[in-house]
């Protein structure tokens, strides 16, 4: 008989072990008691907030030690004029819109896309992006705008996107870009005064980056960096060693998901990248405001399929934020829960979100809607 596949619970069992968890909790308390005083520690990615809240992480470490939820949910931090302008270019004649799936529901300044394909739009959902050069060949006579979001993570599936429709001569295939980095978010942080001791660091933007881009948090903020997975024992441990970093009165990144992430990260990825894309001299986070340096945008020699430039009419100027008492930009900056939002709940909720927070799997407030409602 042939051996059994692998499942993913079978994968990720070793992870989720509860006596190897409840081993982590007790020496958390050791260390923290050694410490002996509070630590603020930032997760940055929303995968690491969603597991955090989903396995009551928090429940399991010292009163002392407070999880912050940063900023890296890449549908989160997407303003409201960028929610527009997708709007606006599925509503041009002849086109099709394509994007991934976390973008239904993301509230701009008056609709969403979910309304705007109601309302008979083409707009196509993909789970990779590579499924819409499939779309353009399909449809040559139509305008394909592929509007692509996410971190340094996802960033080389849209360049890659690019390479191969250019070799396939996919002549009716468009590029919004909106692709926005970690590092620059961690920076503006600090320097607005957020009271953070250390950072779980994004072992999947990891995985494209490798560790580098954290050293300048390391060695000029003096704070911690520990890059982990996104299993209870990989978020546990990397707890675990920032408390011993603490500790010690060290301040270094170490790699605690090097099953999957490498100190020089995607080699191949990073130079896909650069063949492709450039940063952006500011970007408009929503909730935070511009960020300086902290996005991506097309190379310059690529402007005909750069659907900002070809379709600039469609695309709308930054505007003031409807916030309607939503709270979550002080929550991607880690100045608030979301329980603190009077929203939460009530007028807020994944179904009818008022914010981006509520949107996301990724997002703090849809985390805490579906396992800490009550």
């Amino acid at each position: 008989m042939g051996s059994q596949p692998l499942t993913t619970d079978k994968l990720y069992s070793g992870y989720r072990n509860p006596d190897i968890i409840r081993a982590y909790s007790h020496k958390i308390h050791q260390a923290a008691q050694d410490l002996d005083r509070p630590v603020n520690i930032m997760e940055v990615c929303g995968g690491h907030t969603f597991s955090i809240v989903k396995y009551g992480l928090d429940q399991l470490v010292p009163d002392s030690i407070r999880f912050i939820h940063g900023p890296g949910c890449p549908v989160c931090v997407l303003p409201q004029h960028r929610i527009d302008a997708s709007i606006a270019l599925a509503s041009m004649e002849d086109t099709i819109l394509v994007t991934l799936g976390d973008m239904i529901k993301i509230p701009g300044s008056r609709t969403s896309l979910q309304h705007a394909r109601a309302e008979g739009r083409d707009v196509r959902f993909v789970y990779t992006p590579l499924d819409a050069i499939k779309i353009a060949t399909e449809n040559p006579h139509k305008k394909v705008i592929y509007f692509a979001i996410g971190f340094e993570t996802t960033t080389p599936m849209t360049a890659l996107l690019i390479e191969q429709s250019r070799q396939l001569k996919v002549n009716n295939l468009f590029f919004h870009i909106n692709h926005v980095l970690v590092p620059p978010a961690i920076e503006l942080i600090l320097q607005q005064g957020g009271h953070i001791d250390a950072f779980i660091g994004p072992g999947h933007v990891t995985t494209i980056t490798g560790t580098g881009i954290y050293e300048p948090f390391a060695l000029q903020h003096h704070k911690p960096v520990v890059i982990s997975g996104f299993e209870p024992i990989d978020v546990l441990d990397a707890v675990l060693k920032i408390l011993l970093q603490l500790c010690d009165n060290k301040a270094i990144v170490e790699n605690c998901y090097s099953r999957s992430a490498k100190p020089e990260g995607n080699l191949k990825a990073q130079a896909l990248v650069s063949k492709y894309f450039e940063t952006r001299e500011d970007f408009i986070w929503r909730g935070i405001g511009t960020i300086e340096n902290s996005a991506m945008k097309l190379r310059d020699e690529y402007v005909e399929i750069d659907a900002e430039q070809q379709f600039s009419r469609y695309c709308p100027r930054a505007t003031q934020e409807k916030t309607s008492g939503c709270l979550c930009g002080q929550i991607l900056m880690g100045h608030a829960q979301p329980k603190d939002c009077a929203l939460f709940g009530k007028g807020c909720t994944p179904s009818s979100p008022q914010g981006s927070c509520m949107v996301s799997n990724e997002g703090a407030c849809a985390a805490y809607y579906r396992y800490r409602r009550y």
